[in-house]
Protein backbone atom coordinates (compact mmCIF):
# COMPACT_ATOMS: atom_id res chain seq x y z
CA UNK A 1 0.00 0.00 0.00
CA UNK A 2 2.43 2.68 0.81
CA UNK A 3 4.52 1.76 -2.48
CA UNK A 4 0.63 2.67 -4.25
CA UNK A 5 0.66 6.03 -2.18
CA UNK A 6 4.27 6.92 -3.06
CA UNK A 7 3.29 6.63 -7.05
CA UNK A 8 -0.35 8.01 -6.37
CA UNK A 9 1.28 11.79 -4.69
CA UNK A 10 3.87 11.69 -7.27
CA UNK A 11 1.10 11.60 -10.09
CA UNK A 12 -0.43 14.20 -8.07
CA UNK A 13 2.23 16.36 -7.93
CA UNK A 14 3.42 15.90 -11.91
CA UNK A 15 -0.19 16.16 -13.00
CA UNK A 16 1.42 13.40 -15.22
CA UNK A 17 1.91 9.79 -15.35
CA UNK A 18 4.97 9.94 -18.16
CA UNK A 19 6.62 12.62 -15.62
CA UNK A 20 5.74 10.42 -12.38
CA UNK A 21 7.57 7.02 -13.83
CA UNK A 22 10.58 9.14 -15.13
CA UNK A 23 11.42 10.74 -11.66
CA UNK A 24 10.27 7.28 -10.01
CA UNK A 25 12.41 5.65 -12.31
CA UNK A 26 9.56 3.41 -13.35
CA UNK A 27 7.58 2.16 -16.70
CA UNK A 28 4.40 4.56 -17.55
CA UNK A 29 2.47 0.78 -17.29
CA UNK A 30 3.80 -0.03 -14.26
CA UNK A 31 2.63 3.57 -12.76
CA UNK A 32 -0.64 3.00 -14.42
CA UNK A 33 -0.91 -0.82 -12.58
CA UNK A 34 -0.52 1.35 -9.40
CA UNK A 35 -2.90 3.51 -9.40
CA UNK A 36 -5.70 1.08 -10.56
CA UNK A 37 -4.53 -1.38 -7.60
CA UNK A 38 -4.88 2.05 -5.28
CA UNK A 39 -8.70 2.69 -6.64
CA UNK A 40 -9.32 -0.78 -6.00
CA UNK A 41 -7.79 -0.69 -2.82
CA UNK A 42 -9.89 2.32 -1.92
CA UNK A 43 -12.90 1.33 -3.92
CA UNK A 44 -13.37 4.85 -5.59
CA UNK A 45 -11.79 6.45 -8.66
CA UNK A 46 -9.34 9.11 -7.59
CA UNK A 47 -8.18 10.63 -10.98
CA UNK A 48 -9.55 12.22 -13.84
CA UNK A 49 -7.47 11.76 -16.35
CA UNK A 50 -7.31 13.27 -20.77
CA UNK A 51 -4.58 13.50 -22.95
CA UNK A 52 -3.43 16.71 -21.47
CA UNK A 53 -4.13 16.37 -17.70
CA UNK A 54 -4.46 14.26 -14.87
CA UNK A 55 -6.53 15.82 -11.80
CA UNK A 56 -7.85 15.01 -8.29
CA UNK A 57 -11.61 14.23 -8.32
CA UNK A 58 -13.13 14.80 -4.84
CA UNK A 59 -12.21 11.15 -3.33
CA UNK A 60 -8.82 11.47 -4.83
CA UNK A 61 -7.82 15.20 -2.18
CA UNK A 62 -9.08 13.00 0.27
CA UNK A 63 -6.64 10.33 -0.38
CA UNK A 64 -3.69 12.93 -1.17
CA UNK A 65 -4.48 14.88 2.21
CA UNK A 66 -3.87 11.85 3.78
CA UNK A 67 -1.55 9.95 1.67
CA UNK A 68 1.49 12.63 2.45
CA UNK A 69 0.37 11.80 6.09
CA UNK A 70 0.97 8.04 5.82
CA UNK A 71 3.68 8.52 4.08
CA UNK A 72 5.43 10.81 6.63
CA UNK A 73 4.50 8.69 9.50
CA UNK A 74 5.93 5.62 8.02
CA UNK A 75 9.03 7.40 7.10
CA UNK A 76 9.63 8.62 10.71
CA UNK A 77 8.48 5.08 11.99
CA UNK A 78 11.43 3.43 10.25
CA UNK A 79 13.46 6.18 11.46
CA UNK A 80 12.64 5.95 15.00
CA UNK A 81 13.74 2.17 14.58
CA UNK A 82 17.06 3.05 12.69
CA UNK A 83 18.06 5.58 15.92
CA UNK A 84 17.95 2.65 18.27
CA UNK A 85 21.20 1.02 17.16
CA UNK A 86 22.47 4.11 14.75
CA UNK A 87 24.05 7.49 14.91
CA UNK A 88 22.27 10.74 13.74
CA UNK A 89 21.06 10.21 10.37
CA UNK A 90 18.39 10.38 7.89
CA UNK A 91 15.98 12.82 6.53
CA UNK A 92 14.38 15.85 8.59
CA UNK A 93 11.97 18.10 7.01
CA UNK A 94 12.20 21.54 8.34
CA UNK A 95 9.95 24.54 8.15
CA UNK A 96 10.48 28.25 9.02
CA UNK A 97 8.75 31.66 8.62
CA UNK A 98 10.64 33.88 6.24
CA UNK A 99 12.64 36.53 8.68
CA UNK A 100 14.27 33.27 10.25
CA UNK A 101 14.05 31.00 7.53
CA UNK A 102 15.79 33.40 5.41
CA UNK A 103 18.59 35.29 7.92
CA UNK A 104 18.92 32.70 10.49
CA UNK A 105 18.17 29.04 9.56
CA UNK A 106 21.13 28.98 6.59
CA UNK A 107 24.03 29.53 9.38
CA UNK A 108 22.34 26.85 11.70
CA UNK A 109 21.88 24.50 8.95
CA UNK A 110 25.40 24.99 7.52
CA UNK A 111 26.55 24.13 11.56
CA UNK A 112 24.63 20.89 11.49
CA UNK A 113 25.96 19.58 8.14
CA UNK A 114 29.62 20.61 9.29
CA UNK A 115 28.94 18.64 12.49
CA UNK A 116 26.71 15.69 11.61
CA UNK A 117 26.87 15.14 7.56
CA UNK A 118 24.27 12.00 7.35
CA UNK A 119 21.59 14.42 8.39
CA UNK A 120 20.01 15.60 5.13
CA UNK A 121 17.40 18.53 5.83
CA UNK A 122 14.82 19.86 3.77
CA UNK A 123 13.66 23.40 3.81
CA UNK A 124 10.19 24.85 3.55
CA UNK A 125 10.18 28.57 3.88
CA UNK A 126 6.67 29.87 4.48
CA UNK A 127 4.71 32.28 6.45
CA UNK A 128 3.67 31.32 10.14
CA UNK A 129 0.22 30.47 9.43
CA UNK A 130 1.63 28.04 6.66
CA UNK A 131 4.25 26.21 8.78
CA UNK A 132 1.54 26.05 11.61
CA UNK A 133 -0.38 23.79 9.38
CA UNK A 134 1.94 22.30 7.83
CA UNK A 135 2.93 21.00 11.01
CA UNK A 136 0.21 19.99 12.73
CA UNK A 137 -0.44 18.10 9.46
CA UNK A 138 2.51 16.15 10.03
CA UNK A 139 4.15 17.22 6.66
CA UNK A 140 6.88 18.93 8.83
CA UNK A 141 9.24 17.78 11.60
CA UNK A 142 9.81 21.04 12.82
CA UNK A 143 8.43 24.36 12.43
CA UNK A 144 10.22 27.65 13.41
CA UNK A 145 8.10 30.35 13.40
CA UNK A 146 7.61 34.28 15.07
CA UNK A 147 5.71 34.43 17.80
CA UNK A 148 4.15 31.86 19.95
CA UNK A 149 1.32 29.15 19.24
CA UNK A 150 -0.70 27.07 21.54
CA UNK A 151 -1.89 24.00 19.95
CA UNK A 152 -2.17 20.54 22.77
CA UNK A 153 -1.05 18.48 19.45
CA UNK A 154 1.99 20.54 19.39
CA UNK A 155 5.05 20.83 21.49
CA UNK A 156 6.10 25.08 21.80
CA UNK A 157 9.01 26.28 22.73
CA UNK A 158 10.28 30.05 22.99
CA UNK A 159 14.12 29.79 21.50
CA UNK A 160 14.91 33.32 20.82
CA UNK A 161 13.86 36.99 21.33
CA UNK A 162 13.86 39.44 18.35
CA UNK A 163 14.00 43.04 18.25
CA UNK A 164 11.49 45.11 16.08
CA UNK A 165 12.73 48.39 14.45
CA UNK A 166 11.60 51.18 12.24
CA UNK A 167 13.60 51.52 9.09
CA UNK A 168 13.73 54.37 6.49
CA UNK A 169 15.93 55.34 3.70
CA UNK A 170 19.07 56.68 4.67
CA UNK A 171 18.12 60.05 3.05
CA UNK A 172 14.65 60.31 5.34
CA UNK A 173 14.84 63.68 7.39
CA UNK A 174 13.64 61.95 10.95
CA UNK A 175 17.30 59.73 10.88
CA UNK A 176 18.73 63.06 11.78
CA UNK A 177 16.09 64.62 13.99
CA UNK A 178 17.76 65.25 17.56
CA UNK A 179 14.46 65.42 19.76
CA UNK A 180 12.18 62.40 21.09
CA UNK A 181 10.00 60.55 18.28
CA UNK A 182 6.57 59.15 19.11
CA UNK A 183 4.66 56.55 16.98
CA UNK A 184 2.36 58.85 16.37
CA UNK A 185 4.62 61.29 14.71
CA UNK A 186 4.74 58.47 12.22
CA UNK A 187 1.37 58.96 11.13
CA UNK A 188 1.55 60.22 8.13
CA UNK A 189 4.35 58.41 6.91
CA UNK A 190 3.65 54.78 4.30
CA UNK A 191 4.05 52.21 5.91
CA UNK A 192 5.50 49.04 4.09
CA UNK A 193 4.40 46.41 5.84
CA UNK A 194 3.98 42.18 5.07
CA UNK A 195 0.82 40.62 3.74
CA UNK A 196 -1.83 39.11 6.18
CA UNK A 197 -0.31 35.96 7.93
CA UNK A 198 3.06 36.75 8.34
CA UNK A 199 4.55 36.74 11.74
CA UNK A 200 6.24 40.32 11.07
CA UNK A 201 2.72 41.78 10.10
CA UNK A 202 1.54 40.50 12.94
CA UNK A 203 3.97 42.07 15.17
CA UNK A 204 3.19 45.55 13.55
CA UNK A 205 -0.11 45.28 14.27
CA UNK A 206 0.49 44.38 18.24
CA UNK A 207 2.72 47.63 17.93
CA UNK A 208 -0.12 49.79 16.57
CA UNK A 209 -2.76 48.26 19.35
CA UNK A 210 0.26 48.63 22.17
CA UNK A 211 0.04 52.47 21.10
CA UNK A 212 -3.36 53.09 19.74
CA UNK A 213 -1.94 53.57 16.27
CA UNK A 214 -3.95 53.38 12.96
CA UNK A 215 -1.07 54.31 9.96
CA UNK A 216 -3.50 56.17 6.84
CA UNK A 217 -1.26 54.78 3.75
CA UNK A 218 -0.11 51.14 3.79
CA UNK A 219 1.95 49.26 1.08
CA UNK A 220 1.72 45.53 1.70
CA UNK A 221 4.47 43.14 0.05
CA UNK A 222 4.39 39.53 0.35
CA UNK A 223 8.36 39.58 0.83
CA UNK A 224 11.08 40.92 3.51
CA UNK A 225 13.67 41.06 0.74
CA UNK A 226 11.51 43.70 -1.37
CA UNK A 227 10.12 45.77 1.70
CA UNK A 228 13.65 46.26 2.21
CA UNK A 229 14.49 47.69 -1.17
CA UNK A 230 11.16 49.68 -1.40
CA UNK A 231 12.26 51.50 1.82
CA UNK A 232 15.78 51.92 0.71
CA UNK A 233 14.53 53.42 -2.38
CA UNK A 234 12.35 56.04 -0.46
CA UNK A 235 8.73 54.62 -0.73
CA UNK A 236 8.12 54.21 2.62
CA UNK A 237 9.26 52.89 6.36
CA UNK A 238 8.80 49.80 7.81
CA UNK A 239 8.82 47.81 10.95
CA UNK A 240 11.62 44.85 10.36
CA UNK A 241 14.03 42.45 12.33
CA UNK A 242 16.79 43.23 13.35
CA UNK A 243 18.11 40.11 12.01
CA UNK A 244 16.48 40.59 8.57
CA UNK A 245 18.78 44.15 8.29
CA UNK A 246 22.16 44.12 9.50
CA UNK A 247 23.76 44.08 6.03
CA UNK A 248 21.83 47.12 5.14
CA UNK A 249 22.65 49.25 8.28
CA UNK A 250 25.82 47.97 7.85
CA UNK A 251 26.20 48.90 4.44
CA UNK A 252 24.43 52.45 5.45
CA UNK A 253 21.32 51.52 2.35
CA UNK A 254 18.64 52.09 4.98
CA UNK A 255 18.82 53.70 8.65
CA UNK A 256 16.84 53.17 11.61
CA UNK A 257 14.34 55.60 13.04
CA UNK A 258 14.85 55.95 17.05
CA UNK A 259 10.91 55.76 18.39
CA UNK A 260 10.39 55.87 22.31
CA UNK A 261 9.24 52.65 23.17
CA UNK A 262 11.23 50.48 20.83
CA UNK A 263 12.62 48.45 19.97
CA UNK A 264 9.20 46.23 20.15
CA UNK A 265 10.42 42.55 20.72
CA UNK A 266 8.66 39.37 19.95
CA UNK A 267 9.25 35.21 20.27
CA UNK A 268 11.29 33.01 17.75
CA UNK A 269 9.06 30.04 19.08
CA UNK A 270 9.52 26.22 17.64
CA UNK A 271 6.48 23.86 16.96
CA UNK A 272 7.01 20.23 16.80
CA UNK A 273 4.60 17.32 16.66
CA UNK A 274 3.94 16.01 20.12
CA UNK A 275 5.44 12.71 19.31
CA UNK A 276 8.79 10.88 19.93
CA UNK A 277 11.87 13.08 18.41
CA UNK A 278 14.26 10.92 15.78
CA UNK A 279 18.15 11.16 16.94
CA UNK A 280 18.22 13.76 13.85
CA UNK A 281 15.79 15.98 14.78
CA UNK A 282 16.73 16.61 18.15
CA UNK A 283 20.15 16.85 17.01
CA UNK A 284 18.91 20.03 14.78
CA UNK A 285 17.55 21.19 17.85
CA UNK A 286 20.32 21.21 19.99
CA UNK A 287 22.63 23.05 17.36
CA UNK A 288 19.93 25.59 17.12
CA UNK A 289 19.83 26.09 20.58
CA UNK A 290 23.24 26.59 20.84
CA UNK A 291 23.41 29.12 18.07
CA UNK A 292 20.64 31.24 19.29
CA UNK A 293 22.09 30.83 22.82
CA UNK A 294 25.58 32.22 21.22
CA UNK A 295 25.49 36.18 22.69
CA UNK A 296 27.88 37.00 19.72
CA UNK A 297 25.31 35.83 17.42
CA UNK A 298 22.16 37.90 18.92
CA UNK A 299 24.13 41.18 19.26
CA UNK A 300 22.27 44.09 17.65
Amino acid sequence: MDQQLEVFIKVVEKENFSKAAEELHMTQPAVSQYIRLLEQSIGSRLLERNNKYVRLNKAGEIVFHHAKEIITLYTKMQTLVDDLTNKAGGTIAIGASYTFGEYILPHIIAKMKEQDPLIHPSIRIQNTKEIIDLVKKHQLDIGIIEGFYENAALHSKVVSKDKMVIVASPRHPLLSVKREIRLSDLAEETWILREAGSGTREAAENLFRRYDFTPKNVMEFGSTQVIKESVEAGLGISLLSSWAIKKELTNGYIGIIHVNGLPFKRNFSILTPATYQTKALQTFIEILLTYLGDPRKNRF
